[in-house]
């Protein structure tokens, strides 16, 4: 069965070249992603890269391989700064209870939900294991105690860091060097390590702290990157085969994932490191610190359904950087209505085997295991929603196959789509503005409509509206 399964080509961070997917077990594929740090929303950014991840899961499965899927929840805020590691620094999500007068566990649980709203409302599969961080400290200080029998990890007080010089293959991930890394430090750190470079597993906890836990070394808190060396290897074993995330995690935090799971298993963890890149926004990485984060429950109020940032997304491989602006966004609208137009024609006998059909699946297939490459599978899916050498139900067939992977609700038909919320409000007051006879803000009205992507036609009975596709 194995053996008779499509080849997946990936591209690998650590090797930086494109490979055959070998699983670890024949037919069988384990992948860990990072997932949210859940002390604010979820920007469409970060669903940027869960999307990505989304795709890789619904590829494997269409090609027929059994995945096993682990996402964690960081409930415990990391304490990197954009600077450094630093004690001084406040936990993320002690700080938002803080500010919205809530306990921790009510933060990360307020925002844990409303991250997998977003994830729904774009279709992004349930994984199999949603692990808490917080759930973990045993495994984590179990970790930190075995990096210090071994050599790789020293206390300072309470505070166990890692020692990256007794670590050779250090930067292997990233491309940093350690010598770098010493001279690129310009702002102060913490004086008690023993090298610029080393960073913390365990960090001890001031008094002031409400999220520490005993351990060892007295009352403490786990460093950022011990968190998801212990998830990965509880759920997915001490060998898996793929871990994703934002490009943004290659350093520091997966290049120090490897440090701590090969320094205390003694060999490779993970064979393929996949990372995605940014979603910017006027040219700048949309972050939660800049302030320039949109919801992907703020889309609707924008003009946009949820599922054309999806498609958007689609439109650019998962290695390239995508702007998102409105005309990428009525431009993605648009696509997406006219795949729905082919995918909701009738149902009918079809077997996705006979020819054309299945040369079609087949260029389908080649783009989506040749590294994720949704461009092109983009492409197959429009020329089969106009081939000449389809049957409707043939069209329809094949879009709900590809769908599999797209996760475009295809199937919804094209003028079933909602309309943007902001229209409704709109549209309320160009009926009042016509009744009233002031054509002026009628027009004016009609205009503001056009910019949401919504055209209006008067008629005896009333406003007729039309999503532009």
């Amino acid at each position: 069965m194995a053996d008779s399964l499509p080849q997946v080509r990936l591209y690998n961070s650590l090797t930086r070249r494109t490979e055959p997917l070998q699983p670890v077990q024949p037919g069988n594929v384990s992948v860990y992603t990072c997932g949210s740090t859940v002390y604010k929303y979820a920007h469409i950014g970060n669903l940027r890269t869960y999307l990505f991840g989304d795709l890789l899961h619904r590829t494997l499965e269409y090609t027929g391989y059994e995945v096993r899927y682990v996402k964690n929840i960081t409930d415990v805020g990391h304490m990197r700064n954009d600077d450094h590691d630093s004690l001084a620094g406040e936990d993320k999500v002690e700080q938002a209870a803080a500010l919205e007068g809530k306990s921790p566990a009510e933060i990360a649980n307020f925002y844990t939900d409303a991250w997998l709203e977003d994830e729904a409302l774009l279709n992004i599969l349930p994984v199999d294991v949603m692990p808490k961080a917080t759930d973990h400290i045993p495994e984590m200080i179990a970790l930190t105690e075995r990096l210090i029998g071994i050599g790789l990890a020293y206390d300072v007080d309470g505070t166990i860091y890692f020692d990256v010089s007794a670590f050779p293959s250090y930067g292997q991930l990233s491309g940093q060097k350690v010598d770098e890394m010493r001279a690129g430090h310009r702002v102060e750190v913490e004086d008690d390590k023993r090298d610029p470079a080393d960073f913390a597993l365990w960090k001890r906890a001031r008094e002031h702290r409400l999220m520490k836990w005993p351990s060892p070394w007295g009352d403490g808190f786990p460093g950022w990157h011990i968190e998801c060396s212990a998830m990965s290897i509880k759920h997915l074993g001490e060998q898996f085969d793929i871990h994703t995330g934002g490009i943004d995690l290659k350093f520091p935090h997966h290049e120090d994932e490897i440090a701590q799971s090969e320094g205390v298993l003694g060999h490779p963890v993970v064979s393929v490191w996949m990372h995605g890149e940014f979603l910017t926004l006027a040219d700048a990485k949309m972050a939660k610190s800049a302030g320039n984060i949109i919801r992907v429950a703020d889309l609707p109020a924008k003009g946009y359904e949820p599922l054309a940032f999806r498609y958007l997304s689609l439109t650019a491989h998962y290695r390239s950087k995508l702007e998102f602006t409105d005309d990428a966004m009525h431009a993605a609208t648009s696509g997406l209505a006219r795949l729905r137009r082919a995918g909701a024609a009738p149902d009918g006998s079809v077997d996705l085997t006979a020819e054309p059909m299945s040369h079609h699946r087949a260029r389908f297939t080649d783009a989506v295991t040749d590294d994720l490459a949704t461009p092109r599978a983009l492409a197959v899916a429009h020329e089969v929603a106009s081939a000449s050498d389809l049957t409707d139900a043939q069209r329809r067939a094949l879009l709900l196959d590809f769908d599999r992977v797209l996760g475009l609700s295809l199937d919804v038909p094209a003028e079933a789509a909602p309309l943007p919320e902001a229209a409704a409000e709109l549209l309320e007051r160009r009926a009042t503005a016509r009744a009233a006879r002031d054509f002026a803000a009628s027009d004016a009205l009609r205009d503001e409509l056009a910019t949401l992507g919504v055209d209006v036609r008067d008629t005896p009975s009333g406003q007729v509206t039309t999503l532009r596709q």
